[in-house]
Parts: C-alpha cells; structure tokens; sequence
C-alpha cells in the first residue's frame, strides 16, 4: 500500500473553458470536437412551444446576401441534413427577428421532435445558413407532471423473483433500477389484446402482456415506497427489431444495437414509444409512475450496448443524440417532471476494449451537439465501477488505473470528485445554469476475494455518493450473484447464489439509518482508518500494481 495522499478539496466554482480551434476539430474538455461549418453566420438562439405554435428567435451577426433578402425556417425529421424537409415560416432577413410557425402537435406533420434550420435562395438554390436546433420545452403540452418519489439514494437493481419477499424494504431500498427492451414491447394490430396508441395520424401497437407484466412491477415498487429509473435498450430479438435497430447496425450478435434514426419507420415508432410511455408511466394512468429514464446502457461501448458498425466517434453519437432528442421531447411532452439520462461507463481515459470509445470524449461530444442544437436538462448517468472490475477495494485502487486529476485511465468511486468538478464546467450546465442530475445507476463490488472487502467497498461507494449532492442515486448492481459473471470473479450480488445473504447485506441494510454507526465502525475497522475521516478529508489511497492484492 502506497502511503496516504490526501487530495486538495474540490473546487466547487464552474470553471470556464476555452474552445481551442485546430484544423477542422475543436479541442473542448479534452476531446476532439466537430466544429460550425463554415459561413453559417446565422444562428437560431431558441424554439420554444407557445401555445400551438413553435416561435423561432434568429440572429446574424451580418445578414447574408439573398436573391429575396428572405430567411426560410425548414422543418427536418431527425434523418434529414440540409434544406430538404419542409419550409414551415419565411420572413424578411435580420440581425434579430423572430418566425413562429404552427406545432402541429399530434398529427402527422407534427413538429415536436423535428429540428430546424434557416436557409436562404442563392442563384435560385437555397443554401443553409444556420445550424440545426430542436425545441427545447416539450414540457409545455405535458397534462402530467408528476411528484417525483425522491426519498433517498440508497437503490439496487433487484431480482425479479425476490421483489415480493420482504428484502427490498428490509434493506431500506429507495431507488430501484429496472430494465425494458423496447423491442419486446412493440406489437401488431393483428396479435392477441395489442394495445393501440393512436399518435401523429397513425395507430401504433404495444404488447399487453410485455407492458401489464412491466405495469405491476412498478406499481409494486411504487407501493414499497420506491422510486423507479428504468434503462431503455434494444435488444435486437423483438418482433420490430428490423425496423428499430439503425441500419448501420444490422449484422452479427451483440447485446445491444442502435436505435434507428435514419428513416421515416425508425423514427415514427420512436416518437409513439417515447410518448406512449411517458403517459403511461406518469403517475396518472393506473399503471406506475417512472421519475426517471436512461437511453441505452454505457452506450460509449459501441460493440457492447450501442452496437453499429463504425468506429467514428461522430457518427455514432450523432445517432445517439438523435434518439436521445426524440424520446426526450417525446416523454416530457407527455410528463413535465420525467429526468433522462445518457449513459457511460468508468472508462474515462483508457478503453479495455478497442472497440469502445472513451467515455470522456463521448460526453464531451455529446454535449457539444446538445448546446449547439438547443440545451436541455438532460441528466448523466455514470458507472463508477472499479479498475480492474473484479478489484475488491473500493478505497484502495490500482494507483497506475485511479489518479487524482484529469489524466486518470478510469473514475471510480475513488475519484468521482473529478466527475463532479467536470459537471460543474459552464458548457456544461442545464438550461437554468445548474449542475445536472447525476446518477451512479449501476456500481457493484465483488466478494469474490472476501466479503469482508465487499462489506467495506460498499459502505464506501454509498458513503461517498452520499457526501455528494450532485449524486441522485447510488443504485448497487445486483442483489443476487450471477453465476456467468462469477466465472469472471463478479460476485457482486447481497446474496450469494443459493440466496443466503451475504455479511454485505447487513452492511448496506444499515447504511442511511439510525444504525448506521455500525455500518461506518465495520468499515473502518476493514479498511484500517476512520472511514469518515477518510471521505470528508478525500482521503484517497491507492497501491503499486494492477492486480487484486490477497
């Protein structure tokens, strides 16, 4: 063991950082960035619901020439690049002016998950001038707006068969996290009790029995008590995989595809599924109330969970970014008080997969076309898990994988400080100008070495998030072993696979109550230091080598 180092205090102020152009990227937190194309000199600050109307407020620095002297407002579905969707408004060109057009809300030339741009007649060719922006308050048409059921952080993604035995409110479980794959919920007219959603001038189909089995789970945690996040993934095995899956994406076996954004088929079903469970879900239908949602899972992992077949950053999370807009306008529409969140793993500067890409680059590009495109509240939902992921010492990292600055190869637990300073940079900032919801939606740590490390680990993670109060969720991955992750020393469950609970049960059950002293005692005495001490000093320790110390 390395001797103690104690890092500096986080700096809480937002620090602002410079754009650096070089060549056709801009250096940007890091990351290499795609810059404005050039001679775009307008720009549109907003597009804001008001009413049935969307109102557009442009601006020029300097007033491109025109045959007409006329600014031109094109509506694009998402799969449409250019002046090549519909012209919903023209008006007289300006340094300031302001265009509003109707929102069509419901129908089928609805402009909600639309975007927009301005474009200009040259030599009788219309030109684009300006860069593409959505709509940015969906949340203006919501009939829903439901209370959200924040009464902790204290989450675990649960095993279905044991929801009814008792454990979830033993252990004083708050948050749970569910998964559903959308392409398992999708249906047919024609198939056995369908659910018709009539939405945007078509009729649309859900499975009854995929969607009543998910209407009881979240009515049950919601009657414990707990807040539900539900994680949307596309599995590829559903009946609409064809149509769901991008078409960029449709060869070999993964777990996890791409949405389909590139098409009229994708992309109308995309908008009935963002809205059908919006409403469904908001509390109001009889059927469960979700507070929060997450688009993928650690979607930076392109050949995992976000699978297409090129390795460009930009293309990949411009599909991303697509998907993540339609559902999010989609759902708030539906329900004000809805959270989404994007997804990323612990992977910050070293990938362990060459088919990934860094999670720090595909934050910062997705966030730079999130401003470009008109800021909304999204929300981050990180993986911390520990380097190597079978190390058992949450307090205590590998010091060549866990570092104390930007440079780090991983974020753990350890250095989850360097997230949250990140989250406080200016360009990253919600609409309001606040630090985003952050929710560390799966972590899990091992007993495979002892549970006793596991004991500590968890009493650490839960502990640190908790010091924290930029982190909505500390949600533990799982509360059961499984037994294909045990082959690779991932035993991460609170019971072990013959369901016997495991010392770390009672560890976690403690934590965030009145015993909660003895969960800290039992920790410290682990970890051989006063494991207050340790997270309120941000006391980080971590050893030579890159392995598992027994």
């Amino acid at each position: 063991m390395n001797k103690v180092k104690i890092q500096m205090k986080r700096m809480l102020a937002a620090v602002a950082v410079g754009i650096l152009m070089i060549g056709t990227g801009a250096i940007w937190g890091g990351s290499v960035l795609p810059v404005k194309a050039a001679g775009r000199t307008v720009a549109i600050d907003s597009c804001l619901i008001s009413g049935g109307d969307v109102v557009c407020q442009i601006r020029a620095g300097s007033i491109p020439s025109s045959d007409d002297g006329k600014y031109y407002v094109y509506a694009n579905e998402v799969y449409e690049d250019g002046p090549t969707g519909k012209i919903v408004a023209s008006v007289k060109a300006g340094s300031s002016v302001s265009v509003s057009f109707p929102l069509n809300y419901n129908t089928e030339d609805s402009n909600l998950s639309r975007k927009f741009l301005v474009a200009m007649k040259r030599g009788g060719q219309m030109m684009q001038v300006s860069d593409e922006h959505y709509i940015t308050n969906p949340e203006a048409l919501a009939p829903y707006a439901s209370t959200p059921m924040q009464v902790g952080i204290k989450g675990i993604l649960p095993e279905i068969g044991q929801v009814a035995d008792g454990s979830l409110q033993e252990l004083g479980i708050q948050q749970v996290v569910y998964n559903m794959n959308l392409d398992d919920i999708c249906s047919v007219a024609s198939a056995p009790g369908a659910i018709p959603f009539p939405y945007n001038g078509q009729t649309y189909y859900f499975d009854s029995k995929v969607i009543q089995d998910y209407d009881g789970a979240v009515k049950t945690f919601n009657r414990y008590g707990i807040q539900v996040t539900m994680v949307l993934l596309n599995n590829g095995k559903g009946q609409y995989s064809g149509e769901l899956i991008h078409p960029a994406a449709r060869e070999g076996d993964w777990v996890g595809y791409a949405l389909n954004v590139a098409d009229a088929s994708g992309t109308d079903y995309l908008k009935a599924i963002g809205a059908f469970l919006g409403q469904r879900y908001s509390g109001a239908q009889g059927c469960g109330q979700v507070d929060n949602w997450i688009l993928g899972n650690e979607v930076n992992a392109r050949t995992s969970w976000w699978y297409t077949n090129s390795s460009s950053l930009d293309f990949n999370v411009g599909i991303y970014v697509k998907a993540f807009r339609i559902i999010y306008n989609e759902m708030k529409s539906m329900n004000a008080s809805v959270r989404l969140y994007n997804s990323i793993d612990q992977e910050w500067n070293r990938k362990s997969n060459p088919g990934s890409f860094l999670s720090r680059e595909y934050l910062d590009c997705f966030n730079y076309y999130i401003n470009r495109e008109g800021n909304i509240d999204w929300g981050l939902s990180f993986h911390p898990y520990n380097s190597p992921l079978y190390d058992p010492y949450a307090w205590n990292g590998p010091a060549v994988w866990v570092k104390e600055n930007l440079s780090t190869p991983y974020i753990t637990m350890q250095n989850i400080d360097i997230l949250i300073d990140y989250m406080h940079r200016k360009e990253f900032l919600n609409p309001a100008g606040e630090v985003r919801s952050i929710s560390i939606a799966e972590i899990g740590y091992t007993s495979d070495f002892g549970t006793d490390a596991q004991e500590a680990s968890i009493a650490y993670g839960y502990l640190k998030a908790a010091s924290i109060p930029e982190i909505d969720s500390f949600i533990l991955f799982r509360q059961k072993d499984d037994a294909h992750e045990m082959e690779s020393h991932l035993a991460l469950g609170l019971f072990d696979l013959n369901g016997n609970k495991k010392p770390a049960y009672e560890i976690y059950k403690n934590l965030g109550t009145a015993n909660e002293a003895a969960a800290k005692a039992r920790a410290s005495e682990i970890i051989g230091m006063d494991i207050d001490q340790m997270i309120s000093q941000n006391i980080v320790w971590t050893r030579t080598g890159n392995g598992v110390v027994q």
